[in-house]
């Protein structure tokens, strides 16, 4: 096997917080490579459902040194969100190799060893940017409903197209699930949708004066300066998220979803006679079923002891304090409640640059 490449740092992932380091390290003058298992910089946008758009207006969506390319009050596609991000690492001259996919992460005589594919990279400093939507979580009796039953997670989700004729049951009850479930009853299908409620932004943030007004107040004050782990409130708030309760609606509203049709019902906790059964003892005759369940990080490939029992990096704003030059962005919660919106890059990732620059200098 042919030597690793030498680099001072592997970044993985070329998502927002992936490119957002590699230009803190760019403008250091750092030696640096972006590896992605997309064939294009933004796939992981692409790939949503059709309708998607931001759940924040284009006036936060830029990254350091980047602004939003569209109304500062629009709220951009998935597709729009993408090519910026492809936009960006051209401007930026940022080294990103796609279609390599790192499949193990380990120590080797004091370096990092990455592995992705057949290339191998050594480094000091590796930088985990792929947020904790790695790999999709579905109950294990989801196996268990009947054949004809359709079936996916909202991750494979694209339009109604894909459904059959007949009642749809969304699992799952945050911004993702509540936007598809709109979408689903506007098709015509009668709508059900199971899960706990994550609460919910009390204004409609779309409102014009709403988004000159509040909007601002929540996004640059509560979510990004307010809820953070540097204040007792957001401590509190960001234990909630991190135990996986979910974040509040942001765009939709109980009474929006009522408006459309979307019936609320008790818990999902089993399949009886291949139909869904509620936590009430009801069994659901659906024809479709979309788990809005979210994900696991999906971080078996690293092998190092830097994980706690459930599973999540311990670490201090990224920083793991255990494997000195192991970092990880995008995280629920990393810092803020901005952390894992793409407002909340740039600062993370300037965090984590700092530190690269430090030890750079140990």
């Amino acid at each position: 096997m042919a030597d690793p490449e030498r680099v001072e740092t592997v970044i993985v992932g070329a998502g927002q917080s992936g490119l957002s380091v590699g230009y803190f390290l760019a403008r250091q003058g750092r030696s640096f490579v972006i590896l992605d298992a997309n064939p294009r910089i933004g796939d992981a946008w692409r790939n949503r459902w059709d309708s998607l758009r931001l759940f924040t207006p284009a006036r936060f969506d830029g990254l350091a040194g980047m602004r939003f390319p569209a109304p500062r009050n629009s709220f951009p596609t998935k597709d729009e969100m993408a090519d910026f991000l492809e936009e960006y690492a051209q401007r930026f001259a940022l080294p990103v190799r796609t279609q390599a996919r790192v499949t193990h992460l380990s120590r080797s005589n004091g370096s990092f060893l990455v592995e992705a594919g057949h290339a191998r990279f050594e480094a000091k400093n590796v930088v985990v940017a792929m947020s904790n939507f790695q790999r999709r979580r579905v109950p294990e009796f989801a196996r268990e409903l009947a054949p004809d039953i359709v079936q996916f997670h909202s991750n494979d989700y694209r339009n109604p197209g894909q459904l059959r004729d007949g009642d749809v049951l969304l699992v799952g009850a945050g911004n993702s699930g509540a936007e598809i479930a709109i979408e689903v009853a506007r098709s015509g299908r009668r709508t059900l949708m199971s899960g706990r409620d994550t609460g919910h932004v009390p204004f409609p943030i779309e409102n014009p004066v709403i988004l000159s007004l509040l909007v601002p107040v929540l996004f640059r004050v509560v979510f990004h300066r307010v809820l953070t782990l540097g204040t007792p409130l957001g401590r509190r708030v960001g234990m909630g998220q991190m135990s996986g309760r979910g974040a509040p609606l942001i765009r939709t509203r109980p009474k929006d979803l009522a408006a459309v049709g979307v019936a609320r019902v008790p818990k999902v906790v089993g399949v009886r006679e291949g139909k869904p059964l509620l936590e009430n003892g009801q069994s659901l005759a659906v024809s479709n079923v979309i788990w809005c369940t979210g994900f696991d990080p999906g971080f078996t490939w690293i092998d190092l002891p830097v994980f706690g029992l459930q599973g999540e990096p311990l670490h201090k704003r990224g920083i793991v304090a255990a494997e000195p030059g192991l970092y990880f962005m995008g995280l629920h919660f990393l810092y803020a409640m901005s952390s894992a919106m793409i407002q909340g890059a740039s600062r993370d990732a300037a965090y984590i640059a700092n530190d690269i620059a430090r030890r750079s200098v140990m």
